[in-house]
């Protein structure tokens, strides 16, 4: 059955990419065109164009599309091809799922651990350094950052610091004075 092989693909992706919705496209055109040949090459490229304008990851949104496309394309009706969805969907989401609750599960019985807490904060300066050299290749000459960038930035930071405004709000105002600006 067609909801089966699915699964065991779109599964197979989730376990096996690293790197975001992006990084599976190539393995499910790979998959899904060449391999299974569900789907024509040019039915994929709309797939991916669609699945771009959509909100949400690419890479769950081209599985949804994909599993209904594909029950779709066997003659199944409207119920079956939103199952084809939604296998398609879990079988990609599962893996990151499974892998985040055991980590937290594996948190949660070493967070007391001496050895474990010892990793853990020797690790905060890496992040940290880590985060500031992104900082730096963002305002290095050249970059998109103008003056502009930093008054939003610093208007959003005052605004976040000094009041209890949702930070989605602060998201959306400065989006709004972004396009003021740079129309």
């Amino acid at each position: 059955m067609i909801f089966f092989e699915l699964f065991y693909v779109f599964f197979f992706i989730g376990i096996f990419t690293i790197g975001g919705g992006y990084a599976m496209i190539s393995l499910i055109q790979n998959q899904v065109v060449n391999v299974h040949q569900w789907i024509s090459s040019e039915a994929f490229t709309d797939i991916i164009a669609i699945s771009q304008m959509t909100p949400g990851p690419i890479g769950i949104n081209s599985a949804t599309y994909i599993g209904y496309s594909i029950a779709q394309q066997m003659g199944y009706g409207e119920a079956m091809c939103v199952l084809g969805s939604m296998t398609a969907t879990t079988a990609v989401v599962l893996p990151s799922f499974l892998i985040t609750y055991w980590i937290c599960r594996l948190y949660l019985k070493l967070k007391d651990n001496p050895i474990f807490s010892g990793v853990l904060k020797s690790l905060k300066p890496l992040v940290i350094g880590l985060m500031g050299a992104a900082v730096l290749t963002l305002i290095t000459p050249g970059s998109f950052i103008d003056k502009w960038s930093w008054m939003l930035f610093g208007a959003a930071l005052i605004v976040g610091l000094c009041t209890r405004l949702s930070p989605i709000w602060i998201i959306v105002l400065s989006g709004v004075a972004g396009y003021f600006i740079y129309g």
